[in-house]
């Protein structure tokens, strides 16, 4: 059994050496194997994390069993540093105890260094508790011949402890009151003085100790670094890292400038433990460093960055960008040099980051022979010409060169829209009317029609700034022409519309009509459109070609053109069987009378279809669900009215989910009522029997009547739970602010539920 899940971790770490569950199956079958052959399996796991301080710490432990300390101390210089875990420490200063513990006085003196060395690196860990406490009793147990090394010995007790109460630890107050003991032990006189001056520090030190522990009960330290996937717990561990560093960075416990540093360099250390691979946070650490002044600092971060994250572009950049603002101009041109030399997908890129940086750092001939040599490449694309223009153009000032360059550029990419639509920009910059209007054409008479929408909006654009109303009308008039081509029925894509007007006369959100008129527009494009697609499969050739550019009118939208969208590469909808919805077009559809003898009014449906498909999807409906449509008045908006559907599921016998032995009603059988009787204001007023009444001030005649009927007749509707959806729409009216004293009860078979009956739930 033991060798099928050895064979099955193996097996899933060769396909993704990511793979947590396949590292801890490995990692269990080391810990159960001799170091020799246990040695390879390490090394195969701290390649892939090389911050798990318990892969570490699993693996200096055999070497240490094995009492091979040659070993043991190649793995502590590996690990120690890039691992500020105080389970890997603990077992660094064991060792240390060990190997000097038959030395003598030298033997101290090296554990004593050790001591400091390992506090220097985690005493600031909120789990360093034990770690100071450990010194301390090591500091004790060193023997003092003569009355100067016993003075000196408890001098650096004293120190030891001095340092410990002011570290928010989770033994902090376990060590202030040892330190109390000591010095009272020591002198009472000076403990006195002493204490006095610490409190108020170890005070401020178990407050930050109580917030600081908030931020890292929320981190998990035993995960691993894995390159970020966008899973939940994820993101949640990522922002609680960086929750910890701000607080951290705003230095709550108010030290001086050089702890809180230290203690900011911690966090992040600690943070690059398990977010090893997330760039923002190597990018957070070099930019802090950076703005602490420690620019040395930062630059070895990036390295290290770059070391663990060689493929991450922004970090190249972003070192880049620290050294050439340092002066450091060729440590930066090597960065670009090296992101030259990367993948041809990024190629184009860096190319262009590369001209900029040498025309600012070199001048404009280096630029200009650069450009020149990477525009020969085969993978370089349009995007390298358009930004050499624009450097000539915008930073040398010189149109002739950029000029060239656009031109340079045609003879490549006259199939690319954007390049095209680029250099006319660039043409109008210099009010070149002739011009752009010649690439204009060139252009349409190349580019294949399901390429040229875009070309062809702008060609309209330019014409309605730079042209008559005569050449306006006239490109108009050719781009229906041109892009009705490419639909199924061309014909009723010539024809013009109002819509075309405001196309036309509009400017940036300036719009010559009232919104509603452009609502109004917007939807009968839209239903234009629908009436002609929506009783034939609408594929995304169809869609290309006949669906038009929604950008403002109704609901905030307005159909631009009749033309496909503006790249093939993006993905649509099927949109074939949408219907627009419009309360205020006539009801057209009704369902016939259902099988309930008391059902006697009908739904009407907005859209197409036909009676037979409405009865076909009856059949399937229960009972009581077709009673509750059938229920259903016509409405004038978007929702209907809550209290008039409390109402309906309140008259509705459905059965409720009860639990126990049912209880009957007597509920009378009678047609719904209508909205007007279910409004109202006032509060509702219970009888003496139990069921509550409307009040009779300031209602309507037939509200009064109701009133007098219940009085007569006295009904009393037994209580019983409401159906979860009525809780639900009694929850969603009183989020509205809506509460049953301001609408009035719900009126039932000719009684109302008083609020106490009526908010029983299942």
């Amino acid at each position: 059994m033991a060798e099928e899940s050895k064979q099955k971790g193996a097996d899933v770490a060769t396909t993704d050496i990511y793979n947590v569950e396949a590292a801890e199956i490995l990692a269990n079958e080391a810990q159960h194997l001799p170091i020799l052959e246990a040695a390879p399996i390490y090394e195969k796991l701290l390649s892939t994390f090389p911050t798990a301080a318990k892969y570490w710490k699993q693996y200096v432990e055999a070497y240490m069993n094995a009492n091979n300390d040659e070993a043991t101390k190649q793995i502590f210089s590996r690990c120690l540093l890039n691992c500020l875990h105080i389970s890997l420490w603990l077992c660094y200063i064991h060792f240390i105890k060990k190997v000097n513990e038959k030395k003598g006085a030298e033997g101290l003196e090296e554990t004593r260094k050790a001591f400091d060395f390992m506090l220097s690196y985690v005493g600031s860990d909120i789990a360093s508790g034990p770690v100071w406490m450990d010194y301390i009793t090591f500091l004790k147990s060193m023997l003092a011949t003569t009355a100067q090394e016993e003075s000196h010995r408890m001098t650096s007790v004293r120190k030891v402890y001095q340092k410990a109460i002011v570290t928010p630890t989770h033994h902090v107050e376990q060590l202030w009151k040892d330190y109390e003991n000591f010095e009272n032990s020591v002198s009472r006189a000076l403990a006195k003085g002493l204490l006095s001056e610490y409190h108020p520090k170890f005070n401020s030190a178990r407050a930050v100790y109580k917030e600081r522990k908030k931020y890292m009960d929320e981190i998990d330290w035993n995960m691993l670094a894995v390159p970020p996937s966008g899973t939940c717990k994820e993101e949640q561990q990522c922002m609680a890292w960086k929750r910890l560093l701000a607080f951290e960075e705003g230095n709550p416990q108010r030290i001086d400038a050089s702890s809180a540093n230290r203690r900011v360099i911690f966090t992040f250390e600690q943070s690059l433990m398990y977010l090893y691979h997330y760039p923002d946070i190597w990018y957070d650490y070099a930019t802090w460093h950076a703005k602490s002044g420690s620019v040395d600092s930062a630059v070895k971060v990036f390295q290290r960055a770059l070391k663990a994250l060689p493929d991450s572009e922004l970090l190249k950049y972003a070192y880049a960008e620290l050294e050439e603002s340092q002066g450091a101009i060729q440590p930066a041109k090597k960065i670009y040099e090296s992101l030259v030399a990367n993948d041809a997908s990024t190629m184009s890129l860096a190319h262009i980051q590369f001209i900029r940086f040498l025309r600012r750092t070199e001048g404009i001939e280096a630029a200009r022979k650069y450009f020149l040599d990477a525009q020969k490449s085969p993978t370089c694309t349009y995007h390298l010409f358009v930004a050499y223009a624009m450097v000539a153009f915008c930073l040398d000032k010189d149109s002739k060169v950029a000029h060239s360059v656009f031109e340079a550029g045609l003879k490549r990419f006259m199939h690319e829209p954007r390049y095209i639509l680029e250099y006319a920009d660039f043409l109008c910059r210099l009010n070149d009317d002739r011009n752009v209007r010649a690439l204009f054409e060139r252009a349409l008479s190349s580019l294949p029609p399901e390429n040229s929408v875009e070309v062809w909006k702008r060609f309209s654009q330019f014409e309605q700034t730079y042209g008559d109303l005569a050449s306006m009308l006239k490109v108009e008039q050719r781009k229906k022409e041109a892009l009705s081509r490419m639909a199924e029925d061309g014909s009723s894509e010539l024809e013009s519309t109002l819509y075309d007007v405001v196309s036309r006369y509009s400017f940036m959100d300036l719009w010559p009509c009232s919104s509603k008129d452009l609502d109004h527009l917007a939807r009968q494009e839209v239903l234009l459109w629908l009436a002609k697609n929506i009783n034939k499969k609408v594929d995304k050739s169809s869609l290309t070609n006949g669906a038009n550019i929604v950008e403002k009118g109704s609901f905030g939208l307005i159909t631009n053109s009749k033309v496909g969208p503006p790249s093939t590469k993006l993905v649509y909808p099927d949109i074939s069987q949408m219907v627009i919805y419009d309360p205020r077009q006539a009801q057209g559809l009704e369902i016939p009378a259902v099988l309930s003898s008391t059902t006697t009014s009908s739904v009407a449906l907005v859209g197409s279809g036909n009676t037979t498909a409405v009865e076909e999807i009856l059949k399937v409906v229960s009972p009581a669900l077709v009673a509750f449509i059938a229920h259903l008045p016509a409405i004038e908006g978007p929702s209907p009215d809550v209290d008039m559907v409390l109402s309906i599921l309140l008259q509705s016998t459905a059965p409720t989910g009860q639990l126990g032995k049912p209880t009957t009603q007597q509920i009378p059988a009678g047609p719904a009522p209508s909205t007007s009787d279910l409004s109202g204001s006032s509060r509702t007023r219970l009888n003496p029997n139990g069921s509550s009444r409307l009040p009779r001030e300031g209602h309507s005649g037939k509200r009064k009547d109701l009133d007098r009927k219940e009085d007569d007749e006295s009904i009393t509707v037994q209580s019983r739970p409401l159906p979860r959806d009525v809780f639900r729409l009694r929850q969603l009216r009183r989020s509205r602010g809506v509460s049953s004293s301001q609408t009035g009860s719900v009126v039932s078979g000719g009684s109302a539920f008083s609020g106490e009956q009526s908010v029983s739930a299942d």
